[in-house]
């Protein structure tokens, strides 16, 4: 069955893409003007991106990773229960415990943008690393099948 570890496989690919794009060109693009400018920005980011697209991805590919290892059995469902824990530990885990709380500081006006960014960024950076990792993993349990 093919079905869900492709499903996997472009939602990690879709939220490797979100993260790094972040890390990549926005967050540097927000460093580029005022902060009070950026913290607005921000802001405006930080309740956009909760929306049903964000979700799919982001609660979907450690999800569609761990049932793709559930239906595949041998050496590919090893592949694909990594997927998810990887996904689950440095895309879910780091979402909740660091990058929201600080959405939520900078929302509240409480962190200041020049102590917000480089943090958020790094840490983001590991969630891009932790989903194009969990990408990769999936791939290899696709090849495996």
């Amino acid at each position: 069955m093919l079905v869900l570890p492709l499903i996997a496989l472009v939602l990690h690919g879709a939220l490797a893409g979100l993260f790094y794009a972040f890390s990549m060109s926005v967050m540097p693009a927000l460093n580029a003007v005022e902060p009070a400018q950026a913290e607005t920005v921000m802001r405006s980011v930080n309740r956009k991106i909760l929306n049903p697209w964000l979700f799919v991805a982001f609660l979907g590919a450690p999800v569609a990773a761990l049932v793709a290892g559930l239906f595949a059995g041998g050496p590919a469902a090893v592949w694909f229960f990594a997927a998810a824990g990887v996904s689950f530990v440095g895309s879910f885990v780091v979402t909740m415990a660091i990058n929201v709380p600080m959405n939520n500081a900078v929302d509240a006006g409480t962190m200041p943008w020049k102590e917000y960014s480089p943090r958020w960024t790094a840490w983001n950076t590991v969630r891009a690393a932790a989903s194009l990792a969990s990408l990769a993993l999936v791939g290899v349990g696709l090849a495996q099948l």
